[in-house]
């Protein structure tokens, strides 16, 4: 990127760990606000993941407040109008609630071609300077461990370290977070994994929808560009082998036959073409912000499981709020380390209020109801529940609203 280039100082008014979603957020609308910003990345080459790739309809309202809403454009990204519900041969369609006499959409898209975008917005921001290297390390008051900057190598250059100073720095590097422990006490907790993988040209039994499948645990479908399907399949406890051949003798046993009879074909293919990629299905409740000099942000301080698709919407919206909180009219300094903390106290109770306790709450027990398998009570409720979503109309439209943040 370009801003690689230009002359470096070693002082910013705050210094950001991490260019994925919440990272990159954090320095293009700060970088507007006028702060002096300088974003930290280890790998600025475009990212390939099997989560982060479905908005929803509150988290694109967020993106359009922050103003990031042109990055969605120009990476084939498609509406998502709601969701439909498979169980036992039986169908729930539920689409999300209208907002203001207009239909709510969601977008869906290749992760890594979003986090381009966001990272191109930061990049054109004129106070923001991009650093492709490794965060090594806090630097910290050993009288206050108030935190001061960063020690970094710079990417390629492994025998040198580079200071950067800023009165805060935000942590943003994701759910493998390196920093996460030394400043939260909470443990993350993962009681399964996703298993992706895409296929091609599927025929969906809803287009422009994301799909439930409900077996032993949940299955998620919805499409990433024009072409490609994502899968992800959810398995609890021990994942299987895949260098044995156990995961896809697992899904071709226990998976393929439950799924829409219009997808099998295509699933079928993938599963004999594609690479088989895991992902950690991680919970961990927020925290409060109480170090002087130091905020973590989106899943480095927060994670819930990923079957609502509520992450992005959690994190673009808590950039919302922290860009106010910490605005130059609320916070003209942030040496101000007083206010700071104030404004983060403040933080950690609006974001519950806007959406962060009932997307979390929802991701947790939905899952909990729809791999709750191997419970009487539990597959008891799973379909009532279903039965109530398939009266569709005002039945639907509550719950998929609070799914939609």
């Amino acid at each position: 990127m370009s801003n690689k280039i230009k002359q470096w100082d070693d002082e910013y008014e705050l210094i950001i760990i991490g260019a994925g979603i919440v990272g990159s957020a954090c320095a293009a609308t700060f970088g507007k606000q006028g702060r002096k910003v300088l974003l930290i990345e280890r790998d600025l080459s475009e990212p390939d993941r099997i989560v982060g790739e479905l908005l929803q309809p509150g988290g694109v309202a967020a993106l359009t407040k922050l103003g990031l809403s042109d990055c969605l454009e120009g990476i084939d990204a498609i509406p998502c109008h709601g969701y439909g519900i498979f169980f036992k041969g039986e169908r729930a369609h539920v689409i999300y609630p209208t907002s203001n006499g207009k239909p709510s959409v969601g977008k869906s898209f290749h992760h890594g071609r979003f986090i381009m975008n966001l990272r191109k917005a930061a990049a054109e921001t004129p106070n923001v300077k991009i650093f492709e290297g490794t965060a090594n390390e806090m630097i910290r008051c050993p009288m206050t461990e108030r935190v001061f900057g960063v020690m970094c190598t710079p990417k390629g250059q492994s025998d040198v370290n580079k200071k950067f100073f800023a009165p805060l720095t935000i942590i943003a590097d994701g759910c493998f977070s390196k920093f996460r422990k030394d400043f939260i006490s909470k443990q993350v907790v993962v009681k399964s994994n996703f298993v992706g993988f895409v296929m091609k040209d599927a025929a969906l039994p809803l287009p422009n929808h994301g799909h439930v499948i409900l077996g032993r645990s949940p299955i998620l479908m919805y499409q990433i560009d024009t072409r490609m399907t994502r899968v992800l399949v959810d398995i609890p406890g021990k994942l299987p082998s895949n260098g044995d051949g156990s995961l896809k003798r697992h899904l071709e046993s226990e998976i393929l036959p439950i799924i829409p009879k219009s997808v099998q074909p295509s699933f079928n293919n993938a599963l004999q073409s594609e690479r088989l990629r895991s992902m950690p299905n991680s919970f961990l409740p927020p925290s409060t912000n109480v170090y002087e000099g130091l905020i973590l942000l989106g899943d480095a301080m927060n994670m819930r499981h990923p079957l609502t698709g509520g992450g992005m919407t959690v994190a673009f919206n808590d950039v919302v709020i922290l860009s106010d909180l910490l605005s130059f009219v609320n916070l003209p300094d942030f040496n101000d380390v007083g206010l700071v903390l104030a404004q983060m106290q403040a933080f950690h109770w609006k974001r519950k209020f806007y959406s962060s306790s009932v997307i979390n709450i929802l991701a947790q027990a939905l899952y909990e109801l729809f791999a709750g398998d191997g419970d009487e009570n539990l597959r008891t409720l799973r379909e009532a529940t279903f039965n109530y979503l398939r009266l569709g109309g005002v039945y639907s439209f509550g719950p998929c609203g609070l799914l939609g943040g």
